[in-house]
């Protein structure tokens, strides 16, 4: 292979370990991972970046880019932008809150018409599991969506319904019989209706209103459902611990369930929620620090498989002070990895853990072969970090359509210095370059 660049650095996190290297690139694919000092090729750009950490580009696989339909809320320019920015190389588009949502073919190639010329990094689609559509979801599956999202309990937009227990066994029969994947928002409806419901801006009582019980129960139903039908199923953006020994058993048993957890409930606890911020407001909700510490525990012993986003963005009008009406959802796109880094570090664990839950968990999951290490004949994307850099976040210079953050005012370490995408660097110290980003689509 024609060697054309050689990204050089004293840390190198590898799947061997972290170790000085220099990564030959041979156009869009990582042709080699040398010696530090290994000699470079005639014709080749050296790019040393001194002792800055390379990381593989890391994988987002729960995005709400809510574009078309709903783009005043982000969009995919602003979206990749972001991800871009802070060193995500991929990201998965979640199939809801644009118009139309991803649940058939055709609205698939909506997006994709629109996401083609804006995206800044490589972009896939996961497609939606409705009471309405089990006949499209085989085609959706044909046509290279990464798997299929259901929410168990009401979604916040009218296009997007929940299924109940027999319509998520349905559509999980259809799916297993292609060896699909579910992914899954667990949180049971009746445990919700039962909970106390209060308006206003006390924190307190919108936790109350999305108690733990109501995703215990979920995650337990769909344990029992996948074990029956032999059906991957993942569940997402997991926030109550109590279900750690729920999914540890179950996983030992050989049922195939994975699980997620997101920067805002490994960093930020219910404690510190000031009454009315209904920029923490997401659901599930961020709970207490003893929560919090246990899904720590269930990162360190794998039971949890990966961290992603959830960026779920809205304008700011909708993020009223009332806690029952504000619109739910974290952006933190361009924000997850010092976010992370910082609390992983406090915690003591080392970057080569959260590569393995922001990378190479990710890539695992949607089974993005190309992507999440450092390796010959992957993809070269990269991500270049100063890990002792430390930063002040200010909405003002985020990428985010609507800069509206929970993390504003925090001092994060972990500073992107450049982001490469397939050898080529997309983002510089703050800098983006025009978009090449491509559309993805699932081909195992």
């Amino acid at each position: 292979m024609d060697v054309n660049l050689v990204l050089r650095s004293t840390r190198v996190i590898t799947p061997e370990g972290t170790r000085p290297a220099s990564i030959a690139v041979s156009g869009e694919t990582i042709a080699a991972v040398l010696p530090y000092d290994a000699e470079v090729p005639a014709g080749a750009r050296l790019e040393d970046v001194g002792d800055d950490v390379v990381l593989p580009g890391l994988v987002d696989t729960h995005v709400h880019v809510n574009d078309p339909g709903r783009t005043e809320w982000e969009g995919f320019w602003t979206a990749t932008r972001a991800a871009a920015a802070g060193g995500i190389t991929t990201l998965l588009d979640m199939p809801l809150n644009s118009l139309p949502p991803t649940t058939t073919v055709g609205n698939l190639r909506v997006k994709q018409d629109v996401a083609r010329a804006k995206a800044h990094v490589d972009v896939g689609f996961w497609g939606g599991a409705l009471p309405d559509n089990v006949k499209d979801l085989r085609p959706l599956h044909d046509a290279g969506v990464y798997g299929f999202k259901c929410f168990l309990s009401p979604s916040g937009v009218d296009e997007f319904p929940s299924l109940d227990q027999e319509q998520l066994a349905t559509s999980l029969a259809e799916i297993s019989g292609f060896d699909g994947l579910m992914i899954v928002h667990a949180e049971d409806p009746h445990h919700l209706d039962a909970a106390p419901q209060r308006s206003g801006g006390a924190y307190a009582d919108f936790l109350a209103s999305r108690p733990r019980d109501a995703e215990n129960t979920a995650i337990e139903n769909l344990i029992a459902q996948a074990r029956r039908l032999d059906a991957r199923v993942h569940v997402l953006h997991l926030s109550s611990s109590d279900a750690l020994p729920l999914l540890a058993a179950a996983k030992a048993e050989g049922v195939k369930v994975t699980v997620e957890s997101c920067p805002h409930f490994l960093t930020l606890t219910a404690e510190e929620i000031p009454d009315g911020a209904t920029e923490f407001k997401c659901c599930p909700p961020i709970r207490e620090a003893v929560n919090q510490d246990a899904l720590w525990q269930g990162l360190a012993d794998g039971t949890i498989d990966c961290i992603v986003s959830d960026h779920s963005p809205s304008t700011a009008d909708l993020k009223t002070p009332d806690f029952a009406s504000a619109w739910g959802g974290i952006s933190s796109l361009q924000l997850g990895l010092p976010a992370i880094w910082t609390e992983a570090r406090r915690r003591g664990f080392d970057l080569t853990d959260v590569v393995r839950w922001m990378s190479e968990g990710p890539a695992r999951l949607a089974g993005l072969t190309r992507k999440g290490a450092i390796e010959a004949g992957r993809d070269a994307d990269f991500a270049v970090v100063d890990p002792d850099a430390t930063f002040t976040v200010d909405p003002a210079e985020l990428q985010h359509r609507n800069r509206i953050t929970a993390y504003a005012g925090r001092t994060l370490s972990g500073v992107v210095t450049s982001t490469w995408l397939r050898g080529e660097r997309i983002a510089d110290r703050g800098t983006l370059a025009e978009p090449s980003g491509r559309l993805l689509e699932r081909t195992n």
